[in-house]
């Protein structure tokens, strides 16, 4: 039965061989070799409980017979599937424990594992880029001298990994592109196959590069389609799936899959199904589902994965400004040598600088998003830099220098394509248009957004462009601008607020509040808000927020 189950775990039908592997451990104990199959087919069939024992078993085994480095690769297993669960504490202890007995076996294939998951893996991101390089390379040495593929590819994907984060992205995209060949060609060990596929589309979704996370999401599913069962990397790709499709505009498909991802690798992989709790958090807060949103936010939070940009931009949709402003604040303190990982956070500072009157930091947020766009030179990076800069421009009534900005961030989300991020620009075009006193172009622009809009079910941004695309007479002779800067203050925003909203000056504010006063006759916020109310110009949405 013992020779079926090797049999079994050499064609890698995983649940074949656990079951023969367990048929054998209930007559009698296994030797380590066996108990090592029996924890990699657990792993792979998605039981980790059962994974983590056997591992241990083997563990103890390899430890009694003093084979010190098959113990310590098992025991950095073990401290793998406790890091992928959130449980940091029993990791580093496993950890701990493989360093011991590698302690003066330094040239070891196990010993280079352990030094791929500390020192290069696990420090990505860092503050040392240089040393997570050095530490790459001599990976990637130990490997070759060892004739090890798998630790060649590893260390050759970390050194990738931090060019890229360099902003040296052809170099990084190389690397990156060598260590494929390896796994396309079926030279490596299928769980670490499965982790540089993982590694190369982060790389890419991290770029916005949509098109070749895309491109290489398809390959992991046909790769894990060649496999009778990998749990954890079928959620990974899983999510990865559902990421492509937020930005693609899919957001049913996305949301389906990313609730999949949930259910089935939270206690398999934390970090993964907290990525797809938040993305139901982003999905639900565009669809106008605040509550879901919030919802899905805590659970992303609880996992370990900080809610933001997310929640801080849905504090700011509930009017709670000042609190999404110190939300992001903290969140980029966190991630301060990591740019691409505060792409994101410093777009969504911008609108929330804005809407709190701090010009400061809204033009610190669109330099840092334009210094970083230039250095990595891709398009959704570039289409973000440019919609931030011109957003600024609007909101400090400069139209004329704002729409080649807007204009240029609407041609590259057009490309990757990213419609939600298109129909937004869109938006602001049509205020830019509108400013310059060009209106047939701002309603086409209105226009445009509104069938994307509809399109995604962007419930809040499809009503506050379909009003402002509304064409009817309106009252009191007012403009399209003095209609919405009413519905504004009938909301009870501040000057500042409505500003910021609407994308113009704190000054053009006060102008079109004057206007607004003098034509209906009024004296005063009070009775301009009980204009708004009778005649039906009030609104709870809030314009253009993202």
């Amino acid at each position: 039965m013992a020779d079926a189950a090797r049999d079994a775990y050499g064609r890698r039908q995983w649940s074949e061989a656990r079951d023969l592997y367990r048929a054998c451990r209930q007559v009698g104990d296994l030797p380590a070799d066996d108990l090592s199959a029996l924890a990699d087919a657990a792993w792979w069939l998605g039981l980790v409980d059962e994974s983590i024992e056997s591992a241990e078993a083997a563990y103890h085994a390899n430890l009694a017979l003093h084979r010190q480095r098959e113990a310590a690769g098992q025991a950095t297993t073990i401290a793998v599937n406790h890091f992928l669960r959130g449980k940091e504490a029993p990791g580093m202890g496993w950890l701990g424990r493989a360093a011991a007995l590698l302690a003066d076996d330094p040239d070891c294939a196990e010993s280079g594992y352990l030094r791929y998951l500390t020192e290069v893996e696990g420090a990505l991101g860092g503050p040392d880029p240089d040393s997570v390089i050095s530490s790459a390379r001599a990976v990637v040495d130990l490997g070759r001298r060892l004739g090890d593929k798998n630790l060649i590819a590893a260390g050759t994907v970390g050194e990738g990994r931090v060019l890229i984060k360099q902003g040296r992205v052809i170099e990084g995209l190389a690397l990156l592109d060598g260590a494929m060949v390896a796994v396309q060609a079926n030279e490596l060990d299928p769980d670490w196959s499965g982790n540089i596929y993982c590694h190369m589309i982060d790389a890419c979704y991290e770029l916005t590069d949509v098109r070749r996370a895309k491109q290489w999401t398809q390959a992991l599913e046909e790769w894990l389609s060649a496999l009778p069962a990998a749990v954890l990397f079928s959620g990974v790709c899983r999510l990865h799936r559902s990421q492509i499709l937020h930005v693609l505009g899919d957001w049913d498909g996305a949301l389906q899959d990313a609730t999949q991802v949930c259910t089935e690798l939270e206690q398999i992989y934390s970090g993964t199904a907290a990525e797809g709790h938040y993305l139901i958090g982003e999905i639900n807060r565009l669809r106008g589902q605040h509550a879901d949103a919030e919802l899905a936010y805590q659970r992303a939070h609880r996992l370990g994965r900080d809610p933001q940009p997310g929640l801080a931009l849905l504090r700011l949709v509930q009017g709670q400004t000042q609190g999404a402003a110190a939300a992001i604040h903290a969140a980029l303190i966190a991630v301060p040598h990591d740019r691409l990982a505060r792409v994101a956070l410093r777009g969504a500072q911008v609108d929330i600088a804005l809407a709190a009157g701090d010009r400061t930091t809204a033009n610190e947020a669109a330099a840092e998003l334009t210094e970083t766009a230039n250095a990595f030179k891709t398009p959704g990076l570039l289409s973000i830099a440019h919609r931030a800069t011109g957003t600024i421009l609007l909101a400090d009534a400069k139209p004329a220098d704002a729409l080649p900005a807007l204009r240029e961030a609407c041609r590259l989300s057009l490309e990757l394509p990213a419609p939600y991020d298109c129909a937004r620009t869109r938006v602001l075009l049509a205020t830019a248009y509108e400013q310059l006193g060009d209106t047939d172009t701002a309603e086409r622009e209105k226009a445009a957004a509104a069938e994307l809009l509809t399109e995604l079910g962007a419930a809040p941004d499809t009503s506050a462009t379909a009003r402002t695309a509304c064409n009817k007479p309106r009252p009191g002779g007012l403009t399209e601008r003095e209609t919405e800067v009413l519905s504004c203050l009938a909301a009870g925003r501040s000057n500042k607020e409505i500003a910021a909203a609407l994308f113009i000056s704190d000054k053009t504010v006060q102008r079109h509040l004057s206007n607004i006063f003098t034509k209906l006759g009024l004296t005063s916020r009070t009775a301009a808000a009980a204009y708004a109310f009778e005649h039906g110009l009030t609104t709870t949405d809030r314009p253009y927020s993202s």
